[in-house]
């Protein structure tokens, strides 16, 4: 399947997963309150953090594994089994441990964590890294779309009250597992499970846990903030942070999507030997990716102060301010997320990927532990912006030699400046039109868009450059 295609599919699967709860936030926060939101999201993190641990770093180790051999049906089939196998392994434990946590150690959010149990469950039937190791994202995009349609229908139906809050973790829960099992059967006649020895499964761990030590740093500043802020500063500043991070999640879907087809593909051309192939793929990718992300960026801080209280409700009118500033960490996102997946996995040196996002974790513990005290929210939010400058920023000091540093951050220059005049116009109209109603919102929201693509399309035709789709 073409590049195009499973860009287009994996982003539908990407958003699709965070933005059927992002369709259902704005009944939730007026259903369950700030108090409820916050609890919710205190007991769904601790059920990511066990997740995390199942998976240890598969969802990138997976995919390069299953990338570099899709060709050899035999090496195909005997590694998908001896990580599998592993997989089994530490899911089983990570979901013994959730039980232990469940019943020994959770506090007010037990009951709601107790109906999360089947997160750590499907852990043990996630073979997403399976087919997009093999370029398969159509059937993970199409049959994960359809079971969250479900779910979010049996959101509205269902969940009535706050009292409720344990059926909507069942709901998302359930359709977790679900998905993962419906992708099972997309993998019949592609690959085959052949028992292996034990040692053989073994010999993926080590370095599955070198990337999970990654994966766990990315987690300390993009999940451990909504724990820190709830024991510090309350379930209600919680609940104002989720519901900024939350609209921001859903937007880095688009920054996952693209890093998730290119990792198999740039894999695949550097087991061929294709350098030059492989360095006009980062380019484009990298001009597509801060094209993409700037007018995200600039478009939340033009628009949020507006937008948080009509889609939440008033009582989180405070998190248009968070989710402004939040907005600006998709650059930083992007920026590392395509030498993360074009350059360093592809090319296994992990170290660097792990350097980069350890760092950033102990910017942002330290800045959390300064902050959050004070800030509250606003604490874990810049503390989160500290944390994902600090990833690029030690990948080019690790990388600086190798790239084009230089081109890239022409890239970047470019589209903030366009960006900057999109701002500034889409404020300016809203000066105009004072009155903050869905229609006005959305007037600024056109405005926006529009200026932002004749200003690029202006600056294509003055760089001279091709289009993004061409290959």
């Amino acid at each position: 399947m073409s590049t195009r295609k499973n860009a287009a599919y994996n982003i539908a699967y990407r958003v699709f997963s965070v933005l059927l709860p992002l369709v259902t936030m704005p009944y939730l926060t007026r259903v369950c309150g700030q108090d409820g939101v916050g609890l919710y999201s205190y007991a769904w993190t601790i059920s990511e953090f066990f997740c995390l641990a199942a998976m240890l770093g598969l969802n990138d180790y997976g995919v390069r594994a299953i990338a570099q051999v899709r060709d050899d049906r035999q090496k195909l089939d005997r590694t998908f089994s001896a990580i599998w196998q592993m997989q089994l392994l530490t899911a089983g434990a990570a979901l013994l441990a959730w039980f232990g946590y469940v019943f020994l150690f959770a506090g007010d959010e037990k009951y709601i964590a107790l109906h999360l149990t089947m997160m750590s469950v499907s852990c043990l039937c996630s073979f997403d890294w399976v087919l997009m190791g093999l370029d398969q994202f159509k059937p993970v995009a199409l049959r994960n779309t359809f079971v969250k349609l479900a779910a979010a229908a049996c959101v509205f139906i269902f969940v009535k009250s706050k009292a409720d809050l344990w059926v909507y973790a069942l709901v998302w829960s359930l359709a977790t597992l679900l998905g993962n099992l419906s992708c099972v059967t997309a993998m019949r006649g592609r690959v085959k499970y052949t028992p292996v020895p034990v040692r053989e499964s073994l010999k993926h761990l080590g370095p599955c846990a070198v990337l999970f030590i990654s994966v766990l740093a990315v987690s300390i500043y993009r999940k451990m903030d909504k724990v820190m802020v709830t024991l510090i500063s309350g379930e209600a500043q919680n609940g104002l942070y989720e519901a900024a991070e939350k609209v921001i999640y859903c937007l880095s879907g688009f920054i996952s999507a693209i890093g998730t087809v290119m990792l198999p593909k740039v894999t695949h051309m550097r087991e061929k030997g294709e350098t030059e192939k492989i360095a006009r793929h980062i380019d484009r990718s990298m001009d597509l990716v801060i094209c993409m992300v700037s007018a995200m960026a600039f478009g939340i801080a033009a628009v949020a102060d507006r937008l948080a209280p009509l889609y939440f409700g008033e009582d989180f009118r405070a998190s248009g301010l968070l989710m402004a500033l939040l907005g600006f960490t998709l650059i930083m996102i992007g920026f590392a997320n395509v030498i993360r997946t074009q350059v360093v996995l592809p090319s296994k040196r992990d170290h660097i990927f792990v350097r980069s996002v350890c760092c950033g974790a102990a910017v942002n513990l330290t800045a959390n532990l300064c902050l959050i005290p004070r800030m509250g929210a606003m604490g874990a939010v810049i503390g989160t912006l500290l944390a994902e400058m600090t990833v690029p920023v030690v990948q080019f000091i690790l990388l600086r030699k190798e790239l084009p540093y230089g081109k890239y951050m022409r890239h970047v220059l470019a589209y903030a400046v366009i960006g900057g005049i999109m701002l500034l116009c889409v404020r300016g109209i809203g000066m105009l039109l004072p009155a903050e109603n869905w229609l006005n919102l959305g007037i600024q929201m056109v405005s926006g868009a529009a200026v932002y693509g004749i200003l690029c399309l202006i600056y294509w035709k003055l760089a001279k450059k091709g289009v993004f789709w061409k290959n």
